[in-house]
């Protein structure tokens, strides 16, 4: 496993102060604090693409209304057995 080294004086200083309040180590209130982030993150990545899935599955919905009915994306009339235009 690699190691990281953090040569940032504030943010040592900080992850010390967060590991005091929690009472626990340096190494542990990082590993927390960034498993917390990342579980926010992810969160709010899915819950991006769950919006952005049912807005297109709304106008779908929406534009289906739109074309008469019988109405298919069929177009095999327009080509030969082979896939090439008639």
């Amino acid at each position: 496993m690699g190691q990281l080294n953090i040569k940032d004086a504030a943010l040592i200083a900080e992850a010390r102060e967060l590991a005091a309040l929690i009472g626990t180590t340096t190494t542990e209130a990082i590993r927390q604090a960034v498993h917390e982030r990342l579980a926010r993150e992810t969160l709010a990545r899915d819950d991006h693409r769950r919006r952005r899935y049912e807005a297109i599955m709304e106008i779908s919905d929406r534009t289906a209304k739109l074309f008469p009915p019988g109405t298919s994306s069929d177009h095999s009339d327009l080509y030969d057995e082979i896939g090439l235009p008639k």
